[in-house]
């Protein structure tokens, strides 16, 4: 069984074989879940794109591509970056 070790500042090194067989790499982020009886399982931290669906509401009315165009001009001219 893999084991790591706490660092004085909370950290720990995850074993590369627990890293390869969980899919995660550097730059990855890792949930800890906790269950009954007061134990925690890691796991990693994705989301299905699904759990997407229905986050940005649709416009009321469809945008052409030249009023796209004409809006990015006008932000453009304006110097506003936002």
């Amino acid at each position: 069984m893999p084991t790591a070790v706490l660092t004085s500042k909370g950290q720990v090194t995850i074993p590369v074989e627990v890293r390869r067989r969980m899919g995660i790499d550097t730059g990855d982020r890792i949930e800890f879940v906790e269950v009954d009886g007061g134990g925690f399982v890691i796991k990693p931290a994705v989301d299905d794109v699904r759990s997407l669906k229905g986050l940005l509401k649709k416009p009321d009315k469809p945008v052409s591509v030249e009023e796209m165009e004409a809006a990015i001009r006008r932000r453009a001219a304006s110097g506003s970056a936002r």
